[in-house]
């Protein structure tokens, strides 16, 4: 396993060491001792969601207020742009966004801190989405930032207008969400 610094510091891509041949591939998805000595993060994962997208689908931008999801996320079938978008008003990078694209055939995973917010945009026909969690879904916590908020500019890859949730569509301006200390 291989960790990659990003623009933000504390979103990290993992690329795993994949081993093939012609039969097919192998590759460990997550080593708790070995993501602790390279990362120096102590991570206990409690809920693994796997989510499955038509191309053209956005999913996001969500996060919970209280009990703050960190997330490893990763995709096994087809391709999505992945975003994080930090909330937590005391950090540097408060504000900013880092997005990269993940696929089953990359491999490669992304840490999603607590305290930030999280979405995805399908770019191949169909996506099948993994994501471990720290903490549990609570319904109650659960925020939604504006996907197309002006002040963020996300750069979605997008070819049309992105097939959105009811609830996605009422997402809160950046400047009007609830943050992290």
């Amino acid at each position: 396993m291989q960790i990659i610094p990003t623009t933000i510091p504390d979103v990290l891509i993992m690329e795993p060491k994949v081993f093939g041949d012609d039969r097919g591939f192998f590759f460990e998805s997550f080593n708790e001792n070995r993501w602790r000595e390279l990362t120096g993060i102590n991570l206990r994962f409690v809920q693994h969601n796997h989510s499955r997208s038509a191309g053209g689908v956005l999913r996001g931008l969500h996060y919970q207020i209280q009990q703050p999801q960190g997330k490893l996320v990763r995709v096994v079938v087809g391709e999505v742009f992945d975003v994080a978008v930090d909330l937590r008003q005391s950090s540097p990078s408060f504000g900013q966004w880092f997005g990269t694209l993940l696929s089953a055939e990359n491999k490669r995973q992304m840490w999603v801190p607590p305290g930030f917010a999280h979405g995805f945009s399908v770019t191949s026909d169909v996506a099948e989405f993994l994501y471990l969690t720290t903490e549990y879904y609570a319904p109650e916590h659960e925020r939604c930032i504006a996907w197309n908020d002006p002040d963020l500019a996300i750069r979605w890859p997008l070819a049309a207008e992105p097939n959105v949730s009811a609830k996605d569509r009422q997402g809160r301006l950046f400047k009007d969400a609830d943050m992290f200390p």
